[in-house]
């Protein structure tokens, strides 16, 4: 969407504040020996408190409040009563939602209590490299040279970039045009950031995977390898100068 009056751009904030705070709050309640099921309902009455909906379930009938994915899982992971979660877990949650006719989309991985797998390099590269992809958007920008930004600076650092997950616009669906906002290069990709545009965009970076694969539920992403993938997201209106971050209130950096 573009943000066309007052009303829209308080909208986008509440809807923001909403899933930023949620995502902010499901992060601090999740403990070792818990269900992702149990997260997830907790993340549910949090945003319901702001009078929030949850956008994957209204948009997509996606079967929990969340989406929360667990070590190699790269995005999608339902909520479940058998998912339990362990020390040291490399954990994605992915909170959108809708309220008042407006959709803001928000996300990070971390790692739950001690890094015993080693992952806090890749957790650290992908809010870095977010937050200063999010300094290089502005008017007329192109999206391929954000994308070529995000995989240059992965590259540096040892990483790779998911090729077949992207950022999107969003605001009045969960999923608006621009529908790909990827984390490379994409040369056939001609189009540019618009002033008052709203967008989410996500940095998709990896141990050594380049693609990811839907499993048997329909829904759950992960490389065929055993990489890992960590996320992170923000839901930006596009200015002049720097974006404004409507998702803010979650201070994932």
């Amino acid at each position: 969407m573009s943000i066309a009056s007052e009303k829209d751009l308080i909208g986008m904030k509440n809807a923001g504040k909403a899933v930023a705070i949620t995502l902010k709050k499901m992060r601090e309640f999740a403990k070792p020996g818990m269900s992702t099921k149990t997260l997830d309902d907790y993340g549910f009455s949090v945003l319901n408190a702001f009078g929030a909906i949850s956008a994957p379930m209204k948009d997509y009938n996606f079967p929990g409040f969340t989406c929360i994915s667990i070590n190699h899982e790269a995005c999608h992971g339902i909520p479940s009563h058998h998912r339990i979660l362990q020390e040291g877990d490399l954990v994605n949650i992915d909170v959108s939602a809708e309220l008042d006719g407006y959709y803001a989309d928000n996300g990070g991985s971390f790692i739950l209590g001690k890094d015993e797998q080693g992952l806090d390099p890749l957790v650290q590269a992908s809010k870095e490299i977010l937050e200063e992809a999010i300094g290089k958007i502005t008017d007329r920008v192109r999206i391929s040279e954000v994308g070529g930004f995000i995989h240059q600076a992965a590259k540096k650092r040892g990483f790779t970039v998911v090729k077949n997950l992207c950022g999107h616009g969003v605001g009045r669906k969960l999923h608006e045009a621009p529908f790909e906002i990827p984390c490379f290069r994409d040369r056939l990709n001609r189009e540019r950031f618009r002033k008052n545009s709203v967008i989410a965009l996500e940095t998709f970076i990896s141990t050594k995977a380049n693609l990811v694969y839907e499993m048997a539920d329909g829904w759950t992403m992960r490389p065929k390898d055993n990489s890992f993938v960590a996320q992170h997201e923000h839901t930006l209106i596009v200015t002049d100068s720097e974006p404004i971050i409507v998702t803010a209130a979650n201070e994932i950096f």
